[in-house]
């Protein structure tokens, strides 16, 4: 028997006569790091997702190693993110300048920093590996296999989904994304699904096993992003941000991209302007994002659309910078946050919106009609039409009162502690499942 098949099956004994309570996970997120800024770039929603349920696994006794592609020369190799959340950098292709897109060139560079890690330790130190995107997936499928740990993964977004909804102009995702996806499916031993209807697209699309589905939502820090001070006659953060007492504040967060759909919002404030042309003089679009996927191609067409609609006095381009206190403010001084995306497999700033208070309005799709509770917390909107999204808006603006008090209802049902113990059972249901497999011929 080889030395690497020997160290295989002890770590699967090991596993076979101890605890399924993991003690250490690898969390797999390599072509985003949860150092990053969300909002720019590739981070986002899953920066947010890996950084709040890996801290909540560590309060709960999982010792949590996060590796991801080192982007810059000076990063350290390994950093401390909270206790029990260490960040890795492994070195794959050029330090700057490399997009996702880039990163399937990279993906041996990038197994071969996972597998290294885990060499320098007795065999069976990782008891699950958590991938994070089909790019960690792919390298997840063979560290899994090469540890005797079972896969867990997370897709964030499906290709098919994304092709099955593009936005006029964006490009369709690739094959080879499409194919990636459909072996780290038929690879993974439990798929994260975060709402009902990705399980189902899971299922219908990808052929995944039923009973090797869990639906597992994503969370918001309810102690952060909560309800502010603001009265009838002053909001504290309207203040700190230089936004006008006696504003319409409509907000969009999130990175400037086809996909994301902004520009709905700038159309829908214009047909606002149309039909009520009082509103020109308290109307603000705040635009709090950067530029990233296909929207790198055109960086200034949202700014360039706004001269064309003739309302760029009115819009405000925020970057995402100033951590979240400020990103919490932008959602206490707004009176509504807009969410056009054409797909978003849940919408993380929807469901912050709401747990600060403000209604969100957003499109009819994906894991937004799990977000967002139509006609209680927000309202959904069956399209991307000008008119029906100023429809929606006004509507929504008059209604908004109500719809506050269902939008703090609604999001205190989620919380990343229920998410990170939905994660947890996950972990020992695959942990045991593994332990009850007969261990292979040769080991």
């Amino acid at each position: 028997m080889s030395a690497s098949a020997s160290a295989i099956g002890a770590a699967s004994v090991s596993r076979s006569v101890t605890s399924v309570h993991p003690r250490r996970v690898a969390v797999l997120s390599v072509h985003t790091s949860p150092l990053e800024q969300p909002g720019t770039g590739d981070a986002g929603g899953l920066n947010v997702y890996v950084v709040e349920t890996s801290k909540r696994l560590a309060d709960l006794g999982v010792e949590v190693e996060v590796f991801t592609r080192a982007t810059r020369s000076d990063l350290p190799a390994v950093v401390e993110l909270v206790p029990g959340v260490t960040v890795r950098h492994l070195t794959a292709g050029p330090f700057e300048g490399l997009s996702k897109d880039d990163l399937p060139a990279q993906l041996c560079a990038l197994t071969s920093g996972v597998l290294r890690a885990e060499a320098a330790h007795e065999p069976g130190w990782y008891d699950v590996v958590h991938s994070h995107y089909w790019l960690s997936g792919q390298v997840g499928w063979l560290a899994a296999e090469r540890w005797g740990a079972p896969l867990v993964h997370t897709a964030h977004t499906l290709a098919k989904v994304k092709n099955l909804a593009l936005a006029d102009g964006d490009a369709p995702e690739p094959l080879r994304r499409v194919v990636g996806e459909q072996q780290v499916v038929a690879a993974a031993d439990r798929l994260i699904a975060n709402t009902a209807d990705e399980a189902r697209e899971l299922v219908d699309l990808y052929g995944a096993e039923a009973d090797r589905v869990v639906t597992v939502a994503p969370g918001v820090d309810l102690e952060h992003f909560r309800p502010g001070e603001a009265t009838n006659t002053s909001n504290p953060a309207r203040e700190r941000l230089g936004i006008p007492a006696d504003a319409v504040l409509l907000l969009f967060v999130g990175r400037i991209q086809p996909l994301k759909a902004p520009d709905v919002l700038l159309h829908a404030a214009a047909e606002m302007l149309r039909r009520d042309r009082s509103l020109r003089s308290r109307l603000v679009v705040a635009v709090v994002g950067g530029p990233s996927g296909t929207g790198l191609l055109e960086p200034t067409a949202l700014q360039d659309l706004a001269h064309e609609l003739g309302i760029a006095d009115l819009v405000r381009f925020e970057t995402p910078q100033g951590g979240r206190d400020r990103l919490r403010d932008w959602y206490l001084a707004a009176d509504l946050v807009a969410v056009p995306s054409h797909n978003e497999s849940f919408g993380l700033v929807a469901l912050e919106a709401q747990a600060c208070g403000t209604p969100v309005v957003a499109t009819d799709v994906g894991g937004l009609r799990t977000t967002v509770r139509d006609g209680v917390s927000g309202l959904l909107v069956p399209g991307h039409g000008a008119g029906q999204w100023a429809a929606a808006l006004t509507r929504a603006l008059d209604e908004r009162a109500r719809l506050s008090r269902g939008a703090v209802e609604h999001a205190a049902g989620f919380s990343w502690g229920t998410t990170a113990s939905g994660l947890l059972t996950t972990y020992r249901d695959a942990l045991a499942e593994r332990a009850r497999l007969p261990l292979a011929v040769g080991q």
